[in-house]
């Protein structure tokens, strides 16, 4: 999945849910690796404030939303928004704001979705960070529960209980993607029972919130509304869910169960998942490539970014090396290589297969060391106008030269030529995808 963004600038206004302010949203297209990035323009300084679990307020002044601050700050109710926003892949975002408070629209995250989706989103060329839990999380507190497990999806079950007759015992199960999200969720309302609703105004919040944009909840059901499901208000928790969880700095891939769970809690579950991928980021992580001015690599670099060991690694160096751009490497070919005692022995010659798996090589190296790669694995997808030129014998000194025609988010194409004593011995175009390098865990 690529980072996206949004094709031109749209407006939102509206009244805060709680706050009552009447509040203008521009939000603007923002680059590669921005994330959704909050303005507060009627602040001194147009102070800014990511949308990142480190910037969530756990005793924010206004209760029952997710509010960000920085201590410049604050944005109240963003859980709507930004659940829409992930719903629909927007990875990069600028939204100039001009309250403290993001407007409730109907108490859903529909109105959202549509001024996105008509306004248009752009791919860019980058794929979005995606981290597979690890191992069962989960927190728990005064009989509310929210653990995450390993799983091949994105897959929420949630159980609603409240001591009132129209929510008891609600019980949703969906994996959430693109499609799913726009039909059973992003119009799920907010909803408040009626008691909790006195004591809220009593409080002096709740300003902005009515029967249209807010299901108020009675013994006998609901007042001056009708509900979309009848499952709706389960449905809402998972909107929330899945907008506090859009706080970390990466999609992730697992199964929530939740039980009477909110933004507490969320939150909670959020920070020990962002200290899993810490940890597990820590236990396999890559050896920076510091050229220190020298631009080469040794053999023992060139084994810290590829998996390949004897007898099948066939660069001895990379003498020169422009990050991502182009490099040469170097392979001494001995009598002592392997493959000598079985390819015309009596006459040895180097295979020519193994002339271009050292120019592939030689190109994993270069492209594994653009930063976006780093730690990734390149695999083969397809040789192309591959020439042999000259034999390759034992004695000879191998020269790969190789520059980088293309390198996207998935793919790479490299253009390699290699020479003995300057003159052409083989040369092709290669083409590599990307693979996580738990490809090769057991």
């Amino acid at each position: 999945m690529e980072q996206r963004t949004i094709e031109k600038p749209i407006k939102i206004s509206g009244i805060g849910l709680h706050t009552g302010n009447a509040v203008n949203l521009t939000l603007r297209p923002a680059p590669i690796d921005t994330g959704i990035v909050f303005v507060r323009v009627d602040l001194e300084g147009k102070p800014h404030v990511k949308a990142d679990i480190n910037n969530a307020c756990e005793n924010a002044d206004i209760p029952r939303c997710t509010s960000l601050g920085n201590g410049k700050a604050a944005i109240h109710t963003v859980e709507h928004m930004l659940s829409i926003l992930y719903g629909m892949g927007i990875s990069n975002l600028f939204v100039d704001i001009d309250a403290n408070e993001l407007p409730g629209l109907d108490g859903s995250g529909i109105g959202f979705w549509d001024a996105i989706e008509e306004t248009g989103i752009v791919e860019q060329d980058k794929a979005v960070d995606i981290f597979e839990i690890k191992e069962p999380l989960g927190v728990e507190q005064n009989g509310a529960s929210i653990y995450i497990v390993p799983s091949p999806d994105f897959r929420i079950s949630y159980v609603l209980d409240y001591d009132y007759p129209l929510l008891k015992s609600q019980f949703v199960d969906m994996i959430i993607d693109e499609e799913t999200f726009l039909k059973e969720i992003a119009p799920c309302r907010t909803f408040c029972v009626e008691d909790e609703a006195e004591e809220l105004r009593a409080k002096g919040l709740g300003k902005g919130a009515n029967y249209e944009n807010t299901l108020i909840v009675g013994k006998k059901g609901i007042l001056n509304n009708e509900s979309h499901f009848v499952d709706e208000f389960a449905r809402h928790k998972i909107l929330d869910l899945i907008g506090d969880l859009s706080l970390l700095d990466t999609r992730i891939q697992g199964h929530v169960f939740a039980v009477k769970s909110g933004h507490f809690l969320n939150l909670r579950l959020a920070r020990a998942i962002q200290k899993q991928k810490e940890k597990y980021l820590k236990k396999n992580e890559i050896p920076s490539f510091d050229l220190k001015g020298k631009h080469e690599i040794d053999i023992s670099g060139i084994m810290s970014i590829l998996p390949h060991r004897y007898p099948f690694l066939l660069v001895d160096k990379v003498i020169e090396i422009e990050k991502g751009v182009k490099g040469l490497g170097i392979k001494n070919v001995t009598i002592n290589d392997g493959f000598f005692q079985g390819h015309f022995p009596t006459k040895p010659v180097m295979p020519g297969v193994l002339m271009i798996e050292a120019m592939a090589q030689t190109a994993g190296v270069v492209i594994l060391t653009n930063k976006s790669h780093q730690g990734k694995l390149a695999l083969f997808m397809a040789i192309n106008d591959v020439k042999f030129r000259r034999m390759v014998v034992p004695g000879d000194q191998l020269v790969m030269e190789v520059s980088v025609v293309k390198c996207k988010s998935r793919v790479a194409q490299v253009k390699g030529i290699c020479k003995v004593d300057n003159e052409v011995a083989a040369e092709a175009t290669m083409t590599f995808s990307f693979a996580d390098d738990s490809y090769l865990d057991f």
